[in-house]
């Protein structure tokens, strides 16, 4: 199985490659103007800048349905992908910064673009930070690659919805990647209630990350999962941050697919319907 990460020597190395293209998926909630500026100030050359709320998401409905970063439209996002130049044969290596909002947004355009059927799609291991360190040039001229067209394959079995998270088989474990203060409901900043899908497991993303931002290796990411064989659906507030356990899991030997899904609503879909119960306390 082919990684899903890049290192950044291999990076610098292939900038020039005709058929690369990078995503520059800089962004954070705290502040939704910081990854655009720091793109503007300097990026990777040739990268396009994809905005999570813009680019990477679909618009979010009035009753709450869908989550806060609802899947955007396939069409939609295929469209968006060709526009920018990034068609079927493309290279594409997404980054981000742990430093400066969180590396969850290159994984979460991984997973994107892997949902459309692509498989030439990767994490920039590390990140910005990592491509500083090797020495990467950097430039402020914004690119203009050529349209062309993205043709989607959507992979259907990726995906889990609210129903396949109340249905699922009993032996499908159901990982929360938040931080165990939010999993616990001991505070939640940002959705209107707290706590966790009955059922789930604590596994913050952080965990399968060095303090680097670069991902641990394999035997590292199943201490962090302790999930084994057992088919997973992964959460987190918003279908963003769960993104780095499902390339975890897929370093660790699992595959996206039906073996590895995300619920992209996540917790603010989940609790969009009061019906839907829930729980706090610590994990079992």
């Amino acid at each position: 199985m082919t990684s899903p990460l890049k290192s950044a020597e291999w990076l610098v190395q292939h900038l020039n490659d005709a058929n690369l293209r990078v995503l520059d998926c800089r962004y954070a909630l705290s502040d939704p103007l910081l990854g655009r500026i720091a793109y503007l100030e300097g990026h990777v050359p040739g990268a396009i800048y994809a905005d999570l709320e813009t680019d990477l998401s679909g618009p979010v409905q009035e009753d709450g349905a869908g989550g806060r970063h609802p899947l955007p439209d396939p069409e939609t996002l295929a469209d968006w992908l060709g526009s920018v130049g990034v068609g079927n044969d493309s290279v594409v290596v997404c980054y981000a910064d742990h430093a400066a909002g969180g590396d969850f947004y290159a994984s979460r355009a991984w997973w994107l673009l892997r949902w459309l059927g692509h498989r030439e799609v990767y994490v920039l291991n590390g990140g910005w930070p990592a491509y500083v360190r090797a020495s990467g040039p950097v430039t402020t001229a914004e690119p203009a690659h050529a349209p062309v067209i993205f043709t989607p394959e959507v992979q259907h079995d990726m995906v889990a919805d609210a129903q396949d998270v109340q249905n699922r088989a009993g032996n499908t474990l159901l990982i929360d990647s938040r931080a165990p203060d939010r999993y616990s409901g001991a505070t939640e900043p940002i959705d209107r209630k707290a706590g966790h899908i009955p059922g789930a497991v604590n596994r913050p993303f952080t965990g399968a990350l060095n303090p680097d931002g670069t991902y641990r290796d394999a035997d590292g990411l199943r201490t962090h999962l302790n999930t084994d064989n057992a088919p997973t659906i992964a959460y987190c507030g918003s279908g963003v941050s769960a993104t780095p356990n499902l390339l975890a899991r897929e370093l660790a030997g699992m595959p996206l697919g039906p073996q590895n899904r995300l619920y992209p609503g996540s917790w603010s879909d989940w609790i969009s319907d009061d019906s839907r119960e829930i729980a706090t306390g610590e994990q079992p």
